[in-house]
């Protein structure tokens, strides 16, 4: 006797032998919300008259797998074994009851766990509490967690630590503190939920230029961050990270191909711009790749301008050669900073010598950090003001000791002013680097030069009297004309794509100007508006938008808005052009952010985020750059010594006088 267990697979080989219509398909799809699609190469099932009763089966697909029936929820990637003679069906009704994808159970949890409370607000500057009342919702705390564990990058286990779940307990006694598998959970849905978001958003962008970033974990994993940049609707400059994923290799077509995978994943391959990256040849190769497949897809200039390089890792390179080549003298002052810092009682003994040699500084002693070359300068500007001090203090030295550890000597002093000849020469030398990369406007990528002429404070005046700053009047006269040249060949390029779909018709109002007292038949008026459309879709009359942008002068009330600011304001007047503008002025020049600019250090995993999969890193760090508003700044988590220091002495005044025995200082100054 053939089983029930055999039945159902042949019952669900019957069904799946002939694949869903695409007439059925299309049906199905429409049952999904719009963010939904149905997944290519899965055997869907669907049967009007379905013989489940259970009012939640509605928000599910169902499906064959391997023989076995599934169900996918219409709301959200989960799937759940669907066979309710061998699976039950708990799983399936918990989820639809629970899926925060579904509007249903969003309304449903508006309404729940809120609570009257009472609550004290503190006068300002008094110690007075006003009482009032709220209305206190659980489920915001829970959410207000979530965003704290990543925005702040904090570990799951955070949430079990007594510290943590003491403070809670003050704060907010009521609230039940999830685990840390529930955390973690809540952090992949709110991942999902955003995800979404942006993919819209995505929707409406016209171009999307890139950057890309590498990151290493403690495990010597490497990671490839891809970030997206463009202008919005509403003439906001956006910075959003779309990838972070382990890469085996660093061969450039592996990069390009990496690259190439996520922009087609995120819908917006046939809207790459450009990409900025540093040097590295590699780099050279993937932006090859990354052309080839813009001029598939669709590109500005034939994908010539698509690779721009980062101009801080070229900085880097250029001033780190610089230190290499004379870093003794930076050494010695290096270490006898150290020798200082890293003793309180030598701080006192160097802070008695400042005020005995009448030296008048607010400035205190700073050590350099190695992948910030700009510390680097800030310790050796502030150490000169002390040169006179540090001869009065016993520095190491003796034969044992190299000769970058010794102490420095006059010369150094005089070196580290730069009145150095050999200083000079290094400068010279640093110069051609930088000529190499960035002096010759044929080498350059011109939308650079383009950016500029499109900010409204510089336009093509500024470009010209930058370029023969640089390069002398005639050689300078010149490139600004290449540049003035290519931008109106830029803009032309522009004009074919839009001018048709997106310059608004005024044939409407020609007869508002054409005075029909004098005999004017409507024959005339017609031609004469036909006319008028033919000539708005010739370069003749959309170069004139560009001449008009040139020769516009600003008022005073605009003098004082930023570039963004002015083109959302004023868009309208230049159709074409304000399409040309939004991409330009969205290209990053640089692969870090502003606060890393002086970094040449790569960025590194913490050891929480290197100990998670690759999918949940990307989760948390994707998620975390979302949620981050542009306006909330990094915070540093190094504090400021000079300031430590006064709130040690602001704290000890208030107490008792022997607070300074608590700290005993066991080394010397001899």
């Amino acid at each position: 006797m053939e089983s029930s267990q055999s039945k159902r697979s042949a019952s669900f080989s019957e069904q799946t032998s002939q694949p869903l219509s695409e007439k059925d398909m299309e049906e199905l799809q429409s049952t999904l919300p719009p963010d939904k699609k149905l997944k290519a190469g899965r055997e869907y099932i669907w049967n009007r008259k379905s013989k489940r009763k259970a009012e939640y089966w509605k928000y599910y697909l169902e499906y064959v797998e391997n023989g076995k029936l599934r169900a996918e929820c219409k709301f959200c990637p989960k799937t759940f074994a669907a066979d309710g003679n061998l699976n039950g069906s708990k799983n399936v009704k918990n989820h639809a009851e629970s899926c925060l994808g579904n509007p249903i159970n969003i309304e449903k949890e508006k309404g729940k766990e809120k609570q009257t409370k009472l609550y004290f607000d503190q006068e300002h500057e008094s110690s007075e509490l006003k009482c009032g009342s709220r209305i206190i919702n659980l489920n915001d705390v829970r959410e207000a967690l979530i965003h704290m564990i990543i925005v702040d990058e904090l570990p799951f286990k955070h949430v079990e630590k007594p510290g943590f779940r003491h403070f809670v307990q003050v704060a907010c006694p009521q609230f039940h503190i999830p685990s840390r598998v529930t955390i973690a959970r809540d952090c992949l849905k709110l991942y999902y939920s955003e995800k979404e978001k942006l993919r819209e958003m995505f929707k409406t962008c016209q171009r999307i230029s890139v950057t890309t970033d590498t990151w290493t974990s403690i495990q010597r994993i490497n990671y490839m961050c891809l970030t997206a940049h463009f202008i919005d609707n509403d003439w906001k400059l956006n910075k959003k990270i779309i990838n972070f994923c382990p890469i085996s290799s660093h061969k450039g077509e592996a990069i390009g191909k990496a690259v190439e995978a996520c922009l087609e994943y995120w819908g917006i391959d046939d809207k790459l711009f450009t990409v900025t990256v540093d040097n590295a040849s590699s780099n050279d190769v993937a932006c090859a790749h990354l052309s080839r497949m813009v001029r598939r897809t669709g590109c500005i200039n034939d994908g010539k301008n698509l690779h721009v390089r980062c101009i801080a890792h070229i900085i880097n390179l250029i001033v780190w050669d610089g230190i290499r080549e004379h870093g003794v003298c930076i050494d010695r002052v290096r270490n006898a900073v150290k020798y200082v810092k890293n003793s309180p009682a030598r701080i006192l003994r160097f802070k008695d010598l400042v005020q005995k040699a009448n030296i008048d500084s607010k400035s205190s002693l700073s050590f350099d950090v190695p992948t910030r070359w700009n510390s680097t300068y800030i310790m050796l500007e502030t150490a000169l003001k002390f040169r006179r001090v540090f001869s009065g203090l016993s520095l190491p030295d003796g034969e044992d000791l190299n000769d970058n550890e010794r102490p420095p000597e006059p010369e150094d002093w005089e070196k580290v002013e730069s009145e150095d000849l050999n200083f000079q020469a290094m400068a010279i030398a640093m110069k051609k680097k930088f000529d190499k990369y960035w002096g010759d406007v044929d080498k350059m990528n011109k939308f650079i030069y383009v950016a500029l002429l499109l900010d409204p404070h510089s336009k093509m005046v500024i470009v010209e009297l930058t370029l023969t700053d640089m390069h002398g009047p005639e050689k300078g006269t010149k490139l600004a004309n290449d540049v003035k040249e290519f931008a109106y060949s830029l803009f032309e390029e522009y004009r074919k794509m839009y001018a048709t779909s997106n310059i608004p018709d005024c044939g409407d109002n020609m007869s508002m100007d054409i005075d029909n007292s004098k005999g004017v038949g409507s024959d005339y008026v017609r031609k004469l508006k036909e006319r008028a459309k033919r000539l708005k879709g010739t370069s003749g009359y959309a170069i004139s938008e560009l001449d008009r942008y040139l020769n516009d002068q600003l008022g005073p009330e605009e003098e004082e808005q930023d570039a963004l600011t002015w083109w959302g304001k004023n868009g309208q007047r230049y159709v074409i052009l304000n399409r040309m503008a939004r991409d330009i002025l969205a290209i990053p020049l640089s692969t870090v952010a502003s606060e890393s600019a002086f970094s040449t250090g790569g960025r590194t995993l913490d050891p929480f985020r290197s100990s998670l999969t690759p999918k949940m890193v990307q989760a948390l760090l994707c998620t975390q750059d979302w949620l981050r508003a542009k306006e909330v700044p990094i915070v540093d988590v190094e504090e400021n010594l000079k300031e430590l220091e006064e709130i040690e002495k602001e704290v000890q005044r208030g107490e008792s006088n022997d607070v300074d025995d608590e700290v005993v200082f066991v080394d010397s100054l001899v």
